[in-house]
């Protein structure tokens, strides 16, 4: 597989993680996940991790890995190149883990003193890949290994902070949030 085809993979597998963080923010609100409990001196979570964005951004990446699906084969014929599909556990365990990767981010970032939306570099731009990819590989392990191969787990990588720094950039421009990053 050349270079531009294992970027097209890597950003085609993980779409249905990608989506899901975007989605839970524009369905906004609802109950906190955490209950308004406390570890110390500040929140287990914080306000911005909702079962309502949980649940919206777990059902907008399944349903977006089952259309990747219906589209996989056409996509893949005008990109030259074999775009894989996605089991039903694999649909379901890339965006929920993608979830608890950021739910298990803010974690941190309470335990570390940080606010809700202070800059957490490196974690902020990865937490939901690590868990995403390990929910995947659970749910599907020879799925994911004829998947994601060192060459695409190599461009997942590389290609998730820059979108991930692009997307905030531009969501914060059009006012979904309230810092850049």
């Amino acid at each position: 597989m050349g270079v531009l085809s294992t970027i097209v993979v890597a950003f085609w597998v993980m779409l249905p993680a990608y989506v899901p963080n975007n989605a839970a923010v524009l369905a906004g609100g609802g109950r906190p996940i955490d209950g308004g409990r406390t570890w110390g001196e500040s929140r287990l979570l914080g306000d911005g991790k909702t079962w309502r964005g949980t649940a919206v951004g777990t059902a907008v990446g399944t349903g977006l890995a089952v259309v990747l699906n219906a589209i996989a084969g056409d996509i893949g014929s005008v990109l030259g190149t074999t775009l894989p599909t996605f089991p039903l556990a694999v649909a379901l365990a890339l965006p929920f883990g993608a979830m608890c990767g950021d739910i298990a981010a803010s974690f941190l970032k309470r335990r570390t003193g940080r606010r809700r939306g202070a800059p957490f570099p490196v974690v902020d731009q990865l937490d939901f890949v690590v868990l995403a990819l390990a929910f995947a590989f659970v749910a599907a392990p020879g799925w994911f290994r004829e998947t994601f191969t060192i060459e695409v787990l190599a461009a997942v990588l590389v290609l998730t902070p820059i979108l991930h720094v692009g997307t905030n950039v531009i969501a914060y421009w059009l006012g979904f949030k309230d810092e850049p990053w």
